[in-house]
């Protein structure tokens, strides 16, 4: 399977920029997700690469064949050989399972014998050949999702390109359906390009994640990367539940420092390279923070501070605490049982805290 590149890619409609000379670079073999809020520009690269617009500008590659390029270069959606899966899943209702992969093969006048042999082999791949002759009515929602997918496969596709899939299903059945894909990805080892703006999704699925804005990169990274080294409060902000506290960094040494949190009589040590002086806003995840109980030994333990819970709620696996802290709140997430009210001492770890400058 050849490997994707994006360069220079910019898309307008009318007065608004939704593409922001984009570059990006999709390797062989590679399950890539491009994450963000609605209107971010992630459908539209999706569709640019399948062929389905036209970007202004820009050079689309899959592996040494060019499939735009400017003015010169706009290769149909049908000369591209991507496989597509959209949202609604769009499988035709008036044909059966089968009837409805084996119509690509159709429309490229592959041979009934060869058609029928490629059919059984992509339906038993996602495990619906026992289905073969329903018709989609029949079907569950997550059983349309796999004939979608099954029908985007049968033609050998360069590119897999997949918008939203899961957004029909519900939380149980989107959770084993990217599972499957997942595995059923790998297996075929097909270059993927895949459209969510579920973390969770993009967190448990991606070989990498490319975080979107504005029509603009705001990081790419493996999904521990995105997580644990957000570039921005906006990526932090993003992915996953983060506590972002107004302070100001008093000391910095180039790898981390001390910093001040408002309303709070300590400083606390911060590590970190590239920690910005002045003001910031202070960020770490609700699980990060550790929480002492009471009468606990914590002599030379640092960052320590005594709060009380003002509102919790049970999880099953854990509980979600909101205590104060200075000015301000913070979200605790923890196996162990605090009182409503009760007083609790907490630590923020200065290798979890990052801080971000103030724009």
């Amino acid at each position: 399977m050849p490997d994707l590149t994006l360069t220079d890619v910019a898309k307008t409609f009318g007065d608004n920029t939704v593409l922001h000379e984009l570059d990006l670079h999709v390797r062989d073999g590679e399950l890539y997700t491009l994450l963000g809020p609605s209107g971010c520009g992630k459908s539209t690269t999706l569709w640019s690469i399948a062929g389905l617009h036209s970007p202004d500008r820009g050079r689309i590659a899959f592996g040494d064949r060019v499939v735009f390029d400017g003015g010169r270069i706009d290769l149909p959606p049908e000369r591209r050989n991507c496989g597509v899966v959209f949202q609604s899943y769009a499988v035709w209702p008036h044909l059966t399972v089968h009837d409805n992969v084996a119509y690509p093969l159709k429309l490229r006048k592959t041979g009934r014998r060869e058609r029928s042999a490629r059919v059984h082999e992509v339906l038993e791949l996602v495990e619906l050949d026992h289905l073969a002759g329903r018709y989609p009515h029949e079907l569950s929602g997550g059983q349309q999702q796999r004939v979608a997918l099954a029908r985007a496969l049968a033609h050998p596709p360069d590119l897999l390109l997949l918008d939203e899939p899961f957004s029909n299903l519900d939380a149980k059945l989107r959770e084993r359906a990217r599972d499957w894909l997942r595995s059923l990805q790998q297996r075929v080892g097909v270059t993927t390009v895949f459209v969510t703006h579920d973390q969770d999704e993009a967190l448990s699925m991606s070989d990498r994640i490319v975080v979107m804005d504005q029509g603009r990169v705001r990081q790419i990274g493996t999904p521990e990367e995105i997580y644990h080294e957000p570039a921005d409060l906006f990526v932090a902000d993003f992915v996953g539940t983060v506590n972002a506290l107004d302070g100001q960094v008093v000391s910095a040494t180039g790898r981390g420092g001390q910093v001040w949190l408002d309303g709070l009589g300590e400083p606390l040590d911060i590590d970190g390279e590239n920690t910005p002086a002045g003001d910031v806003r202070v960020c770490i995840r609700p699980e990060q923070i550790v929480v002492h109980p009471n009468g606990a030994a914590t002599a030379g333990v640092a960052n320590l501070v005594t709060t009380k819970v003002r509102s919790f709620a049970f999880l099953g696996d854990h509980y979600r605490y909101v205590v104060g802290i200075g000015a301000g709140e913070l979200v605790v997430r923890t196996p162990q049982r605090v009182d409503d009210g009760a007083e609790l001492t907490v630590e923020l770890p200065a290798t979890a805290l990052r801080a971000f400058p103030v724009a």
